[in-house]
Protein backbone atom coordinates (compact mmCIF):
# COMPACT_ATOMS: atom_id res chain seq x y z
CA UNK A 1 0.00 0.00 0.00
CA UNK A 2 2.91 2.56 0.61
CA UNK A 3 4.76 1.37 -2.20
CA UNK A 4 1.67 2.67 -4.27
CA UNK A 5 0.72 5.60 -2.65
CA UNK A 6 4.55 6.59 -3.26
CA UNK A 7 4.18 5.71 -7.00
CA UNK A 8 1.18 7.62 -7.17
CA UNK A 9 2.70 10.45 -5.57
CA UNK A 10 6.03 10.86 -7.75
CA UNK A 11 3.97 10.19 -11.26
CA UNK A 12 1.56 13.42 -9.89
CA UNK A 13 4.85 15.35 -9.23
CA UNK A 14 6.71 14.34 -12.17
CA UNK A 15 3.64 15.25 -14.21
CA UNK A 16 2.62 18.61 -12.36
CA UNK A 17 6.20 19.70 -12.87
CA UNK A 18 6.92 18.94 -16.78
CA UNK A 19 3.73 20.49 -17.85
CA UNK A 20 1.92 23.41 -17.36
CA UNK A 21 -1.39 24.93 -17.28
CA UNK A 22 -3.15 23.35 -20.48
CA UNK A 23 -5.62 25.47 -22.28
CA UNK A 24 -8.27 23.69 -24.29
CA UNK A 25 -11.04 24.30 -26.97
CA UNK A 26 -13.30 22.21 -29.17
CA UNK A 27 -14.94 25.49 -30.92
CA UNK A 28 -11.44 26.51 -33.12
CA UNK A 29 -12.31 27.72 -36.54
CA UNK A 30 -10.39 27.30 -39.50
CA UNK A 31 -11.17 29.30 -42.53
CA UNK A 32 -10.02 27.98 -46.25
CA UNK A 33 -9.55 30.54 -48.84
CA UNK A 34 -8.67 29.45 -52.49
CA UNK A 35 -10.37 32.63 -54.34
CA UNK A 36 -8.19 33.89 -57.40
CA UNK A 37 -9.70 37.08 -58.90
CA UNK A 38 -10.81 34.81 -61.89
CA UNK A 39 -12.67 32.79 -60.04
CA UNK A 40 -16.67 33.63 -60.37
CA UNK A 41 -17.22 33.21 -55.92
CA UNK A 42 -15.23 33.07 -53.28
CA UNK A 43 -13.95 29.83 -52.64
CA UNK A 44 -14.08 29.74 -49.08
CA UNK A 45 -14.64 27.04 -46.49
CA UNK A 46 -15.34 27.75 -42.21
CA UNK A 47 -14.24 24.97 -39.91
CA UNK A 48 -16.32 25.50 -36.42
CA UNK A 49 -15.55 22.19 -34.51
CA UNK A 50 -11.44 22.62 -34.72
CA UNK A 51 -9.94 20.86 -31.21
CA UNK A 52 -6.75 22.53 -29.70
CA UNK A 53 -4.61 22.14 -26.79
CA UNK A 54 -1.82 24.25 -25.74
CA UNK A 55 0.50 23.72 -22.95
CA UNK A 56 1.67 26.51 -21.08
CA UNK A 57 5.20 25.31 -19.72
CA UNK A 58 6.44 24.01 -23.05
CA UNK A 59 4.70 25.91 -25.55
CA UNK A 60 3.70 22.65 -27.39
CA UNK A 61 0.12 22.34 -29.40
CA UNK A 62 -2.25 20.63 -31.13
CA UNK A 63 -5.00 20.52 -33.29
CA UNK A 64 -7.17 18.11 -35.26
CA UNK A 65 -10.27 18.90 -37.22
CA UNK A 66 -12.68 16.64 -39.77
CA UNK A 67 -12.54 17.78 -43.09
CA UNK A 68 -16.18 17.06 -43.55
CA UNK A 69 -16.39 19.51 -41.13
CA UNK A 70 -15.91 22.68 -43.55
CA UNK A 71 -18.88 24.09 -44.24
CA UNK A 72 -19.54 26.75 -47.77
CA UNK A 73 -21.94 28.75 -48.82
CA UNK A 74 -23.20 26.23 -51.76
CA UNK A 75 -23.89 22.78 -50.98
CA UNK A 76 -22.42 21.70 -54.60
CA UNK A 77 -19.29 23.43 -53.50
CA UNK A 78 -18.63 21.54 -50.62
CA UNK A 79 -19.22 18.46 -52.02
CA UNK A 80 -16.42 18.67 -54.30
CA UNK A 81 -14.49 20.03 -52.13
CA UNK A 82 -14.89 16.88 -49.87
CA UNK A 83 -14.72 13.83 -52.60
CA UNK A 84 -12.63 15.48 -55.35
CA UNK A 85 -10.05 17.24 -53.83
CA UNK A 86 -9.24 16.69 -50.05
CA UNK A 87 -11.01 13.45 -50.50
CA UNK A 88 -12.37 13.29 -46.92
CA UNK A 89 -13.43 9.88 -47.12
CA UNK A 90 -10.34 8.56 -47.45
CA UNK A 91 -8.33 11.07 -45.82
CA UNK A 92 -10.97 12.55 -42.69
CA UNK A 93 -9.01 14.44 -40.40
CA UNK A 94 -6.38 17.47 -40.56
CA UNK A 95 -3.56 17.37 -37.52
CA UNK A 96 -1.31 20.06 -36.62
CA UNK A 97 1.20 18.98 -33.83
CA UNK A 98 3.68 21.97 -32.81
CA UNK A 99 5.55 24.31 -30.62
CA UNK A 100 5.00 27.82 -29.89
CA UNK A 101 9.11 28.65 -30.68
CA UNK A 102 8.97 32.09 -28.55
CA UNK A 103 6.58 30.64 -25.55
CA UNK A 104 9.02 32.43 -22.81
CA UNK A 105 7.78 35.71 -24.10
CA UNK A 106 4.26 35.11 -23.36
CA UNK A 107 3.60 35.86 -19.91
CA UNK A 108 0.04 33.57 -19.54
CA UNK A 109 -0.21 35.05 -16.12
CA UNK A 110 -0.83 37.94 -17.06
CA UNK A 111 -3.59 39.85 -19.38
CA UNK A 112 -1.63 41.28 -22.78
CA UNK A 113 -1.27 40.90 -26.50
CA UNK A 114 1.53 38.49 -27.56
CA UNK A 115 3.41 37.90 -30.56
CA UNK A 116 4.22 34.47 -31.27
CA UNK A 117 6.53 32.26 -33.99
CA UNK A 118 4.73 28.96 -34.02
CA UNK A 119 6.66 25.67 -36.07
CA UNK A 120 5.62 22.31 -36.33
CA UNK A 121 4.20 20.04 -38.92
CA UNK A 122 0.93 19.85 -40.70
CA UNK A 123 -0.94 16.26 -41.94
CA UNK A 124 -3.68 16.76 -44.36
CA UNK A 125 -4.51 14.41 -47.10
CA UNK A 126 -1.89 12.03 -46.15
CA UNK A 127 0.92 14.15 -46.54
CA UNK A 128 2.74 16.16 -43.87
CA UNK A 129 4.73 19.09 -43.91
CA UNK A 130 6.99 21.22 -42.10
CA UNK A 131 4.97 24.28 -41.08
CA UNK A 132 5.80 27.69 -39.81
CA UNK A 133 4.14 30.90 -39.23
CA UNK A 134 3.49 34.10 -37.06
CA UNK A 135 0.61 34.15 -35.08
CA UNK A 136 -1.05 36.12 -31.35
CA UNK A 137 -2.10 35.04 -28.29
CA UNK A 138 -4.56 37.45 -26.55
CA UNK A 139 -4.87 36.70 -22.79
CA UNK A 140 -7.50 38.22 -21.10
CA UNK A 141 -9.28 37.10 -17.72
CA UNK A 142 -7.72 33.43 -17.55
CA UNK A 143 -8.41 32.77 -21.13
CA UNK A 144 -6.32 32.70 -24.24
CA UNK A 145 -7.36 33.90 -28.01
CA UNK A 146 -5.19 32.63 -30.40
CA UNK A 147 -4.86 33.62 -34.39
CA UNK A 148 -2.45 32.65 -36.82
CA UNK A 149 -2.84 33.03 -41.18
CA UNK A 150 -0.94 31.20 -43.27
CA UNK A 151 -0.79 29.41 -46.88
CA UNK A 152 -0.81 26.13 -47.89
CA UNK A 153 0.60 25.33 -51.22
CA UNK A 154 -2.15 22.37 -52.04
CA UNK A 155 0.41 20.38 -54.14
CA UNK A 156 2.72 20.25 -51.88
CA UNK A 157 -0.21 18.09 -50.32
CA UNK A 158 -1.30 16.24 -53.36
CA UNK A 159 -4.58 18.15 -53.57
CA UNK A 160 -4.93 18.37 -57.37
CA UNK A 161 -7.35 20.84 -58.92
CA UNK A 162 -8.96 19.62 -62.25
CA UNK A 163 -7.78 21.24 -65.15
CA UNK A 164 -11.15 23.10 -66.43
CA UNK A 165 -11.08 24.53 -63.30
CA UNK A 166 -7.59 25.23 -62.58
CA UNK A 167 -7.98 28.94 -63.01
CA UNK A 168 -10.62 29.60 -60.72
CA UNK A 169 -9.36 27.65 -57.94
CA UNK A 170 -6.12 29.26 -56.13
CA UNK A 171 -2.92 26.95 -56.08
CA UNK A 172 -2.37 28.44 -52.49
CA UNK A 173 -4.81 28.27 -50.08
CA UNK A 174 -5.25 30.76 -47.14
CA UNK A 175 -5.42 29.19 -43.90
CA UNK A 176 -6.52 31.48 -41.13
CA UNK A 177 -7.38 29.76 -37.63
CA UNK A 178 -9.07 31.78 -34.79
CA UNK A 179 -9.27 29.68 -30.93
CA UNK A 180 -10.56 30.74 -27.75
CA UNK A 181 -9.20 28.43 -25.30
CA UNK A 182 -10.27 28.26 -21.61
CA UNK A 183 -8.20 26.10 -19.03
CA UNK A 184 -8.29 22.53 -19.56
CA UNK A 185 -9.57 21.50 -16.12
CA UNK A 186 -8.54 17.77 -14.71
Amino acid sequence: MKNKFLIITVAVLISSSSFGQKYFTKTGKINFDATTASSPEKIEGINRTATCVVDTKTGNMQFALLMKGFEFERALMEEHFNENYVESHKFPKAEFKGAISNNEAVNYSKDGAYIIKVKGKLTMHGETKDVETDGKLVIQNGKITATADFNVLLADFKVSIPGLVADKVAKTAKISVTCSLEPLKG
